[in-house]
């Protein structure tokens, strides 16, 4: 396959890195509006370098990969859209609900496909967890635990552009709740706090946060994020069950000390970030968007499933914006207004 690539900032480099390598994959054709950034990924990587965005799209490919910043994805997926290109992109769709439908709407009416980078699904422990639920070891789950600690904040210039906390960060473990246990989520409770610097307030975020989540049979989920978690990059799921509960992301660089006497060290070299943390994972969710772009598997993170993610974020903003409880039906109501 030719691929095109557009971006080359820090995460586009590490996909670039991984599709150069992938099976399947014959011409890869990075592209930026930085054309000497361009240059320089593919030289580095091994592939091809587009003299800009433009003409990735003019070159022929046969599917596009989109790790560009947040604002250009929604035009850049109706661009491919538009040119029946299969494509990934990471998330989100959109920084806004809106645009989001209009976007996925582009997708269905041209009949394309769009695989969006939740990587998560392709994790070995979440997997695991996900068969180990699904197959009954753990009995009645009644409870789910939801972690997502960066170790340190972004750049103050990151957060206007980000969508926030909730949509950014928690939205990885509101997908992984629901491709997980199968079930949607029918309520939510959240709240956050900004005691951490200047500039979260400064863009109306926040750098902790929690959600109270119940499922559609009942089940409740805590999800938990902050911007600082000084001991290292931590994303971990706690599945309690009657029969077992297992745990993803429970490893020698889990970044935790145990306060139990004789109980273990913080770990010698704990998780540094999700590029570290995720670095299997991605390449897998990669390698799953060249077979499904051939037609030789189904597409494993659809648009909609995107949507699905970004409406129970849309409903914990909401939250904790107004204090209150959110039920989801309140946000589909929104989105069915929005939807042609």
């Amino acid at each position: 396959m030719r691929i095109g690539f557009l971006g080359a900032g820090r995460i586009g480099t590490f996909h670039a890195a991984a599709l150069a390598g992938t099976d399947g994959v014959d011409d890869l054709l990075i592209g930026d509006a930085d054309a000497g950034r361009a240059a320089e990924v593919a030289e580095r990587v091994g592939a091809r370098a587009a003299v800009s965005v433009d003409a990735v799209f003019e070159s022929g490919i046969d599917a596009l990969v989109i790790a560009t910043p947040t604002v250009t994805h929604a035009e850049l997926i109706t661009r491919a859209a538009r040119a029946g290109l299969p494509t990934y992109c990471e998330k989100p769709i959109a920084l806004d609900l809106a645009g989001t439908v209009r976007a996925l709407g582009e997708v269905e009416r041209a009949g394309t496909m769009l695989q969006m980078g939740f990587q998560r699904r392709f994790d070995a422990g979440y997997l695991a967890a996900r068969e180990a639920l699904r197959d009954g070891r753990l009995g009645r789950v009644h409870t789910l635990r939801a972690i997502t600690s960066d170790a340190a904040p972004p750049p103050p210039e990151f957060l206007p552009h980000s969508g926030g906390l909730i949509r950014d960060c928690l939205v990885h473990d509101f997908d992984a709740v629901r491709w997980l246990t199968g079930r949607e989520v029918v309520e939510v409770f959240a709240s956050g706090s900004d005691g951490g610097a200047a500039f979260f307030r400064e863009a109306g975020d926040v750098d902790t946060a929690a959600a109270l989540l119940t499922l559609d049979d009942g089940t409740l989920v805590t999800a938990t994020a902050t911007r600082y978690n000084g001991a290292g990059y931590d994303v971990r799921m706690e599945l309690s069950g009657d029969r077992d509960q297992f745990v993803v992301g429970l490893d020698d660089r889990t970044p935790f000390t145990s306060a139990e006497p004789g109980g273990p060290p913080g770990p010698a070299r704990p998780w540094a970030n999700f590029l570290e943390r995720f670095e299997a994972a991605y390449r897998a969710e990669l390698a799953a968007f060249v077979a499904a772009a051939r037609g030789e598997a189904p597409n494993p993170c659809s648009g909609r499933q995107a949507l699905s993610a970004l409406l129970v974020a849309e409903a914990c903003e909401l939250s904790r914006l107004e204090h209150r409880p959110v039920r989801l039906a309140e946000i589909t109501k929104r989105m069915s207004e929005l939807e042609p």
